[in-house]
């Protein structure tokens, strides 16, 4: 497992990918934007829900990443659901692939950061939990967050 970044830097996080997946293979991928796209996350005006990474003819895309236009942009402005091409050498992108191929795996993207000035995003390879994975996991949520309260009884 790779470094995680640290809070600080990060711009987006995508809460829900830990949710709806079992989360691994972490992985750090730069992000191909334009000027004004890179300003409109700067400001914080993106989502990475429901977003998802493919490989097509030996290049990652990253498809469902809303960055908002910029307001004071002008004709440089961009599809604002258009699919980001992801910065990977050709190993990490095979080995994305041969994990996935075949498999009821798929690649998530996990947050996305700013790394001396340029923007980043976490993916990592996620498979999807059934309904009552949920419910365990929203089970020991409550119990840590009353643990935290001082409500519950040790018995």
């Amino acid at each position: 497992m790779s470094k995680r970044k640290r809070a600080s830097n990060v711009l987006l996080e995508n809460r829900r990918a830990g949710f709806d997946y079992f989360l691994s293979d972490f992985m750090t991928a730069g992000l191909v934007l334009t000027g004004t796209e890179i300003k409109s996350l700067r400001k914080g005006d993106a989502s990475l829900s429901d977003s998802y990474v493919y490989v097509k003819n030996g290049e990652a895309f990253v498809a469902g990443m809303h960055i908002a236009p910029y307001k004071e942009g002008n004709i440089f402005n961009v599809d604002h659901l258009r699919d980001r091409k992801l910065l990977l050498n050709k190993q990490e992108i095979r080995k994305l692939e041969g994990k996935t191929k075949g498999k009821s795996l798929t690649i998530v993207p996990t947050k996305c950061f700013l790394s001396r000035g340029y923007a980043k995003l976490e993916i990592a390879i996620g498979q999807g939990k059934k309904l009552y994975d949920k419910r365990e996991s929203l089970k020991r949520k409550d119990i840590e967050r009353s643990k935290q309260r001082g409500d519950y009884d040790r018995d």
